[in-house]
């Protein structure tokens, strides 16, 4: 598929006004009208100027257009990304046919047109039989582990594209009240009933969607509701057994180390991680941490160590 540069077509800057696009197509469409027009391939000319002009004159579609960037040239290959029109809103409502008042349907328009304009684009005209439901708008919320254990309340300060009258774009800001569910989770969405976009007509308002993001933490990893731990344990902790406090999301709780435990060696503790139905477990990932040798009674005991305990050999699995 071959880009349409429209404003070449209509012979204007991109920086031209409603009007200047206006006059400029007033005057290709005399010069090449179909029934008077002397050129040579006036109808199709014709049709170009009135599917740039059908572009262009319409502030959603222009700005939009505008958003594919103005690198392209006219004839170069192009195909637009799945997502090139996001984060639009579209007034919606009745519009004629393209073209229909000079008996040039839809379909005398280019393949470029109806990839970005036609019938299963936001921006695709033709009348509508009802009012059309306002669009679903979605957003990113960035929450603590924290927050999303306990859940709470979050006043979030959003921005939305705004058309204005000349086709450029304006970025309006809103503020939006959202409740955190206790327990939620990363990439949950949290629905915020109506407050997408608004629908012409009279029909309902979309909704927005608030996917959940939970940051990352300095001493847990989060895995769908269950939570992680490393928890540094001494030598002797790990031999003989220890009664330890470990950190959890709901409060420090008391944990036994079993004697013989390993570094590496996971623990868990039931129901301790995000809340739910049913609730996450915390693990407690143990991590062996040995004392530095770095006084002589410190030197001395690891000795006294070395003598009793000289037969055990750590590496005695790399040799079978």
């Amino acid at each position: 598929m071959e880009y349409r540069d429209y404003y070449q077509l209509l012979g204007v800057a991109r920086t031209a006004t409603a009007e200047e696009i206006k006059k400029s197509y007033r005057r290709l469409a005399r010069k090449y009208h179909p029934d008077v027009s002397k050129e040579k391939d006036a109808e199709q000319k014709f049709k170009e100027v009135q599917e740039a002009y059908e572009v262009l004159k319409d502030p959603e579609k222009r700005s939009a257009y505008d958003q594919l960037g103005s690198e392209w040239k006219s004839g170069q290959q192009f195909r637009p990304p799945p997502d090139w029109a996001s984060g639009f809103e579209f007034s919606g409502g009745a519009r004629p046919g393209a073209g229909a008042a000079h008996g040039f349907e839809g379909e005398g328009f280019s393949d470029f047109f109806s990839s970005l304009f036609g019938g299963a684009s936001p921006f695709g005209g033709g009348a509508r039989r009802a009012p059309r439901q306002g669009r679903d708008h979605h957003a990113r919320i960035d929450i603590d582990l924290e927050e999303a254990f306990g859940g709470g309340t979050r006043t979030l300060e959003l921005k939305r594209p705004d058309v204005k009258a000349d086709g450029s774009l304006d970025v309006r800001a809103h503020a939006v009240r959202v409740s955190i569910p206790a327990g939620v989770t990363d990439g949950q969405l949290i629905r915020l009933a109506g407050q997408g976009e608004r629908s012409a007509g009279g029909a309902r308002a979309g909704d927005l969607y608030l996917e959940v993001h939970v940051r990352p933490h300095r001493l847990y990893q989060l895995e769908g509701r269950d939570v992680t731990l490393t928890l540094p344990i001494a030598p002797w902790e790990a031999a003989l057994g220890a009664t330890v406090t470990v950190p959890t999301l709901g409060g420090p709780v008391d944990m036994q180390v079993p004697s013989g435990a390993q570094s590496g060696q996971k623990l868990r503790l039931r129901g301790r991680g995000l809340p739910g139905q049913p609730p996450g477990d915390a693990y407690v990932q143990l991590k062996i941490v040995v004392p530095p040798a770095s006084s002589p009674q410190a030197r001395a005991a690891y000795e006294e160590m070395r003598a009793k305990l000289g037969t055990f050999d750590p590496r005695a699995d790399l040799g079978r």
